[in-house]
């Protein structure tokens, strides 16, 4: 490997990885019009984990705002303690992370231990986010204090 590929190597891994940072910076911050535009048109979110009624992969960026949308009002969470792990492929960042907040619903605490694979293209727009989280996690801070033990699992943000 040549000096310059390792420097073309290097700089396609931190645009990655600046992209996953501002993925994340974003969504904290609710803004879900300028978060899009770090996927490429056909990008691929999906939540292998998903509950139901929640989707487990959206696919394009008309269908990533439509499942986004409500995630401002349903948690006012900070991201944090982010660690990026090294990969061969300078375009895959497998990030590492907290959320911490609140589901505004019920004002309960959110506190989540998240892992991210994500592959970028060239200009380093997200071309396929799989995101690993607990929905218990979530389930428990959208349920309100006095609901029944029997009331279905599900989460109200998405779709």
């Amino acid at each position: 490997m040549t000096a310059e590929q390792n420097d073309t190597d290097a700089d396609r891994r931190a645009a990655a990885q600046h992209a996953v940072a501002e993925h994340l910076r974003l969504t904290a911050a609710g803004r879900v019009d300028e978060w899009v535009t770090l996927f490429a048109p056909d990008a691929v979110l999906e939540f292998p984990f998903a509950p139901d009624g929640v989707e487990r992969r959206v696919a394009g960026r008309d269908a990533l705002v439509a499942h986004m949308r409500h995630f401002p009002e349903t948690f006012d969470v900070e991201f944090g303690d982010l660690v990026f792990h090294e990969t061969v492929d300078p375009s895959l960042v497998i990030a590492e992370f907290r959320s911490t907040g609140t589901a505004r619903p019920t004002g309960k605490p959110y506190e989540q231990t998240c892992i991210s694979v994500v592959r970028t293209d060239d200009d380093a727009r997200i071309t396929h986010y799989l995101d690993y989280w607990n929905p218990l996690v979530a389930i428990e801070a959208l349920t309100p204090h006095d609901a029944p033990s029997e009331q279905g699992l599900s989460v109200p943000f998405g779709g």
